[in-house]
Order: C-alpha cells, then structure tokens, then sequence
C-alpha cells in the first residue's frame, strides 16, 4: 500500500529536479559562462520566450521597446 505513496513522492522530486535543471540552463538571468557572455539578459530579443508558461501571448509580433547599449 506504500507503493504509490513512493511512486508520487518520487515523480514530484524528479518533475522539481527537472524544473531546477531548466531553470538553470535556459533562464536568461543564470550565467555559466562569465568570459564570453557575462550579461546574457542583453542578448536576448523581444521575441525570445523564456517564460515557462504564456498565455494567449505571441512572442513573435512584439516590438522591440528598449535602446541597444
């Protein structure tokens, strides 16, 4: 009768493992590498979706609303 209790626990530990892992490698605030791309957030277009979920948004109409430094 623990066998689901496990099966649910451990599904829930590897979905937030998961999550941590993609937080860390495609999140544009998280930089691994500081020599050849120290400020990946100004590299990013106003097209580019990195939020996990978005709803009823397209990324790919919208304008660019900030200056290039």
């Amino acid at each position: 009768q623990l066998i689901p209790l496990f099966v649910i626990i451990g599904s829930g530990g590897v979905g937030a493992g998961l999550y941590l892992m993609r937080l860390a490698m495609f999140n544009p605030d998280v930089s691994w590498d500081k020599k050849n791309n120290p400020e990946p957030w100004n590299k990013m277009s106003p097209s580019d979706q990195y939020k996990f979920v978005s709803i009823n948004m397209d990324y790919s109409r919208l304008k660019k609303d900030r200056p290039d430094f």
